[in-house]
This record gives C-alpha cells, structure tokens and sequence, in this order.
C-alpha cells in the first residue's frame, strides 16, 4: 500500500476497521499514516490521527518513535480535530523532559484560550496537571489556573475533567 493509496482509504469510514488490522500488522503502514497525520494538509488527514489514536488504544508502544514529531507538529497545526487527538495522545504519555517546557507554556495559552475547541483545552488542562506529578512546585499554579477556569470560563467538560483534577491536586498539595 502507498501513501496515496492510504489516504484514499481513509477517506471512507467502512474502511477503517480494515485499516486498523493491517495497519497494526505492518510497521511502515503505521509509518505512512503518521506522516499524513502529521504533514498532510488535505481535508480528510485528521482521520489518519483518529486512526494513530485508536491504534494507540491497543498498541501504545507504536507511538513512542514519533512522540517528539508530534509535540513539534502540535506548536503549528490549525486543524482542530488533529490537535484535538495530537494532545490527547501526548497526555497519554510521559513527556520527554526537555520538551516539559514547551509543552507547560503551549498548553496553559491553549488552555485560557477560548479560540480553541473545548475537547482541546480539556487535553491541555491534563498535560499540565500530568506536567504538574513531573514538576510538584507547579501544583498550586495549576490548581489556581483550573479553578479559574472553571469559575470564570466554564463549560461541561472543563468541569467534568477539572473537578477531577482539583480534587486531585487539592490532596497532593496538602
């Protein structure tokens, strides 16, 4: 299978399932759909970070190679749906230390941000509190920024995700 041709295949969704199994099988399938993901700009690549995100529920290790990518696409990608599933998959992992910084400062804008979708800035809300079990100092300054937040700019799943969050951050700081 080419690229070309992958991208053809997402374009359907009955083809997905059928992707998934091969793509799981073949290390380089896994290699091209991350490239369209990550650099393509036609309309329909985000399904290829759908895929990345719903191979990597069953096969997380895949990921591990193209963590930096990804955090590095995340800095200048405009689609939605792709930084949607990008931070989501980066919150699933452990963040590389030197990309900490980065990623503390991009996802507090993204975050306060009301530009941003809310499935966004819920996924950024949990890279700061997982930034936060890396770096306790942070945890009171994490704290304060969710309930912030949620006081001030709230909605049903920023409070859903923060209430937990507070109540976790609450206790580790006690």
């Amino acid at each position: 299978m080419t690229k070309e041709e992958l991208l053809e295949l997402i374009d359907a969704w009955e083809n997905l399932p059928y992707l998934l199994n091969e793509i799981t099988k073949t290390p380089e399938y896994y290699s091209m759909l991350m490239e369209i993901a990550l650099y393509s700009h036609n309309k329909k690549s985000w399904r290829a970070a759908y895929l990345i995100d719903k191979i990597n529920d069953n096969h997380p290790v895949l990921l591990n190679p193209f963590l930096n990518k990804m955090i590095e696409q995340v800095k200048i990608e405009k689609s939605h749906s792709k930084k949607r599933h990008f931070l989501k998959l980066i919150g699933q992992k452990e963040l590389p230390p030197e990309q900490q910084g980065f990623m503390l400062d991009f996802c507090m804008q993204v975050f306060t941000s009301y530009k941003e979708d809310l499935a966004v800035r819920v996924h950024a809300m949990q890279i700061l509190y997982n930034i936060s079990e890396k770096e306790p100092e942070l945890k009171p300054e994490i704290l304060a920024l969710i309930e912030y937040e949620m006081e001030n700019h709230s909605s049903a799943g920023i409070i859903s995700r923060g209430n937990k969050l507070v109540v976790k951050l609450r206790m580790q700081i006690r």
